[in-house]
């Protein structure tokens, strides 16, 4: 499957992308993840992409689209990919679409992820991440003691939580006002393509997750039959046309164990019996074979 989730900062987007990447084994491809990593190495793009990031604006176009790009083309997208945090502009969602058209693989589904304000900013402020893995926790869902008990899978050492620079409350405002403003107009573009579905984010994890999966439901069937080759069916057979189908030898009638024991009883009488003909005959021992009939 090819997704893209939608939603304001907060969400939930990172958080349900990695329980889809469990359940359908694809990767997930997040625009912030690329930008972050992008800024550790240092590199020029990297550099660009930090001024932008710490005022709560979004990255120039360009710059995004070169990431995804590049990364859309490895292998591991194949099979499908989880869009997270992109498009995030009509510009954006209009590149994608010519992107996705040139390597042949078109998206099944885009679901936007609806939550209160008042709960975005309850949400972003209390949001931490591993300075390891990258995997993202919540101090107001997750106890920090219950989240450093854990151990990193990079590190095999507890999680190092950190607070991104742009999920500060100075720039949460900025954030939700550039979402409102930018992305939401993608709610219209991909209803207009019969991609949308809409689902309540607000609430627990699990059931969040019950909700996706329903509303991802009938493009996953449709992508499990696509994949799943058909298997045809035998036709059942009866009556004549089973008795056509099986081969001689087993459709002659099993003899009778009466038939036997009554011509053995036959011969000890003195009785010769022919089982030659569809008519046995019985004679007497002795009087030999009636007339006109060859011994």
């Amino acid at each position: 499957m090819r997704i893209v989730l939608l939603g304001a900062p907060g969400s939930g987007k990172g958080t349900q992308s990695q329980r889809l990447v469990e359940r359908l084994g694809i990767p997930q491809v997040s625009s912030g993840d690329l930008l972050r990593a992008a800024v550790a190495r240092g590199t020029e793009l990297g550099r660009r992409a930090k001024e932008a990031m710490d005022g709560g604006r979004l990255v120039d176009d360009s710059l995004v689209l070169q990431m995804i790009r590049e990364r859309l083309g490895a292998g591991d997208t194949r099979r499908g990919f989880i869009l997270d945090g992109f498009p995030r502009t009509l510009a954006q969602a209009e590149a994608l679409e010519r992107l996705l058209r040139d390597l042949t693989q078109p998206l099944d589904a885009v679901v936007q992820l609806e939550v209160d304000a008042a709960e975005l900013v309850r949400r972003i402020s209390g949001r931490r991440c591993c300075a390891d893995c990258g995997r993202v926790f919540n101090l107001f869902t997750s106890p920090r003691a219950a989240i450093e008990s854990e151990l990193c899978p990079r590190t095999g050492a507890p999680h190092r939580l950190t607070q991104r620079p742009d999920d500060n409350e100075a720039t949460v405002a900025e954030r939700l006002r550039v979402y409102e403003e930018k992305t939401r107009p993608l709610i219209d573009f991909y209803r207009a393509r019969g991609l949308l579905r809409v689902i309540d984010a607000m609430g627990d994890v699990e059931e969040v997750s019950r909700r996706l999966g329903q509303a991802l439901g009938a493009p996953a069937l449709r992508a499990a039959r696509a994949a799943k080759p058909a298997t045809r069916r035998a036709p059942h057979r009866t009556g004549a046309r089973r008795k056509a189908a099986q081969p001689k030898s087993a459709r002659r009638r099993p003899k009778s164990a009466t038939g036997r024991a009554a011509r053995r009883g036959k011969a000890r009488a003195g009785l010769r019996v022919n089982t030659r003909g569809k008519s046995p005959r019985t004679t007497r021992a002795g009087q030999g074979r009636p007339k006109g009939k060859p011994r």
